[in-house]
């Protein structure tokens, strides 16, 4: 006997003993009513049935009929073989917004979750452990970036390192590309498409690796007064370096890397992209903009805490700074590279001088003198002009 058909026959055991010392006065109607758990209607129905068909008049008319809204055979064939053949790596979540963004299927993500379960595609999910409260957001936007990589396999045989840099108050994507590997010049390539697209910003939260700080005891302190190159780029723009100590503490960037994890790897498989430069145009052109549109929320205040960066000094500061000794020849050797020094107004040549050498994001380089910039050079380190084409 099914558990259906139990429970039917404990409600109508009950319903005879109530309807029992109801007819002799015994009880209300109100107090029937509540025994059984209904409502007054509803128990003057099943009395009504019950005087005029007996026990069967109380039996669920239900029972045995296919409900009408209940999926064909071969909309369920269809989603299954969808699963199988080109989603089979999606989580259920994801695949429902596909079937209903591409493939015109109206079911519900539980529909899509049951189905998927009894066919033995999915597993249910274990239970979640004991709640944790995570740390309150920022209440403005450009209070508080965050800024990490993830090396992980993207693409099918091939591993790089994707850079993230998300806003705190509403987990907004504003940069984000995959470089071979993660380090300095990723930092700063991030940190200067955020600020040239929404201006400077409070602080910057991140792990402790070597490119953001000096950690004399591994798993210790960083160390505030030795700065990375980061760190002093950071501050001479006056935005806050804020160090994390465990996992738990950015916990947001690494919920949001095991979203991309679970979903761009997938996009990018469908979109048969196997080449960084196209995945990176991807990323930036198509699944970015669906992402922010998906996983970002409202910050809690309207205002921003963005600062527009009017002097646009940030290109300068943002980049690789090394002191360098001008030689006798007026050239600064620089990574194998010999970095001629043009004629300059100031002074007939520099030789012995102290010189600073930036090195920027797309891998050309600078020389200054103070302020001065010297000259500029292509990554082959031969000099520019001011138009950025070859020196005659």
């Amino acid at each position: 006997m099914g558990r259906t058909t139990v429970l039917q026959e404990v409600r109508i055991m009950r319903f005879e003993d109530v309807y029992g010392r109801f007819r002799v006065g015994r009880l209300g109607c109100e107090d029937a009513a509540d025994f059984l758990g209904v409502s007054v209607s509803t128990f003057r129905r099943y009395r009504r049935r019950y005087e005029e068909e007996g026990v069967a008049g109380l039996y669920d008319r239900r029972l045995g009929r296919l409900s009408a809204r209940r999926a064909p055979a071969d909309e369920v064939m269809q989603v299954l073989e969808l699963f199988e053949t080109r989603y089979w790596d999606f989580t259920v979540k994801h695949f429902h917004e596909k079937l209903v963004s591409e493939h015109g299927v109206g079911r519900s993500y539980s529909w899509t979750k049951n189905t998927l379960q009894a066919a033995g595609k999915v597993r249910k999910a274990k239970r979640r452990g004991a709640h944790r409260r995570r740390r309150p957001r920022r209440p403005m936007v450009g209070m508080m970036l965050h800024q990490d990589g993830s090396s992980h396999q993207w693409v099918a045989g091939q591993v790089w390192d994707l850079i993230v840099t998300m806003d705190d108050a509403t987990s907004e994507i504003y940069s984000a590309f995959f470089v071979a590997e993660e380090g300095t010049i990723s930092s700063f390539r991030g940190l200067r498409e955020v600020i040239a697209e929404h201006g400077l910003f409070c602080s910057l939260y991140t792990d402790r690796a070597s490119h953001y700080w000096h950690t004399p005891e591994v798993g210790g302190k960083v160390d505030k007064e030795k700065p990375t190159q980061v760190g002093r780029a950071l501050g001479q723009i006056g935005i806050e370096l804020i160090p994390a100590y465990s996992p738990e503490a950015r916990g947001r960037s690494e919920r949001m890397f095991g979203t991309l994890q679970g979903r761009l790897v997938k996009e990018l498989r469908l979109q048969g992209i196997t080449t960084m430069e196209a995945a990176n145009r991807f990323l930036r052109e198509v699944y970015l903009p669906a992402h922010n549109a998906r996983f970002s929320v409202a910050p809690e205040r309207s205002e921003s805490a963005f600062v527009a960066d009017r002097l646009g000094a940030h290109g300068d500061i943002l980049c690789l700074h090394e002191d360098r000794v001008v030689g006798n020849d007026n050239c600064v050797s620089y990574k194998r590279l010999a970095l001629q020094i043009p004629p300059s107004p100031v002074r007939h040549h520099f030789v012995k001088v102290k010189v600073r050498v930036h090195e920027y994001p797309d891998a050309t380089l600078a020389i200054f003198h103070g302020p001065r910039c010297l000259g500029r050079y292509n990554p082959k380190g031969e000099l520019l002009n001011d138009d950025g084409k070859l020196a005659a």
